[in-house]
């Protein structure tokens, strides 16, 4: 099974995502992990990669798509694969949506993590995490342990907070998302491949409303 989880900054994707790829068996196509693996893999791919990188331009569509083939057409898993950052764009979503096509996979599942500004907001600003094994935490829900030690990797941690998770910061990212993803829902609902899920429950209620959306 192949699927999007669609989002704002901080809806929870990450934490589904690790989870999906822990019980489902899943690889998570994070582009900006490929990004950094490909700046440093010596492949033709890694090298155009680096010299974009270097000299500070944006990463084409056309070039995180080659990632995406290139990992693909390994064909490492039988439990799909996650998109995680891409599509971002009406242009990505048509363009992966081609390539899928052509190498004979198909998009099973998009999943939009519905969430409240206001509260994101509130959620985001409160949030650390582990500097071993990246475990999210909240000052209000999930505090950081009075030892110091992680409740996910059992090591002492510094615990550390994003400089872009102010209010601020958040804002403009959210602006973003809605004026370039956003669109994505109605193109995906259209496709009827679109399930909508609350993604300010806890974290056990999206994990199921996540697993219904799979499997239903």
């Amino acid at each position: 099974m192949n699927i999007i989880l669609l989002g704002p900054p901080g809806a929870g994707k990450g934490t589904q995502a690790q989870r999906l790829v822990k019980h489902r068996n899943m690889v998570q196509l994070s582009t900006g992990d490929m990004l950094r693996e490909a700046r440093t893999s010596g492949t033709e791919m890694g090298k155009v990669v680096a010299a974009v990188m270097d000299r500070g331009d944006l990463v084409t569509d056309e070039i995180v798509i080659g990632l995406i083939r290139e990992r693909l057409a390994a064909g490492t898993t039988d439990g799909g694969y996650i998109f995680d950052g891409f599509p971002r764009t009406l242009a990505q979503a048509d363009a992966l949506g081609a390539l899928l096509e052509e190498l004979g996979e198909s998009l099973d599942r998009v999943v939009e993590m519905q969430v409240d500004d206001e509260a994101l907001v509130a959620r985001i600003t409160a949030r650390s995490t582990c500097g071993n094994c990246g475990e999210v935490y909240n000052d209000n829900t999930k505090p950081i342990p009075a030892d110091g030690v992680c409740t996910s990797c059992g090591e002492a941690a510094e615990f550390k907070r994003r400089a872009d998770d102010n209010e601020e910061s958040l804002k403009t990212r959210l602006l973003a998302y809605y004026k370039q993803t956003s669109p994505l829902i109605g193109y995906y609902h259209a496709k009827g491949t679109l399930v909508s899920i609350n993604g300010l429950a806890a974290m056990e209620e999206v994990a199921t409303s996540m697993d219904q959306a799979l499997d239903g």
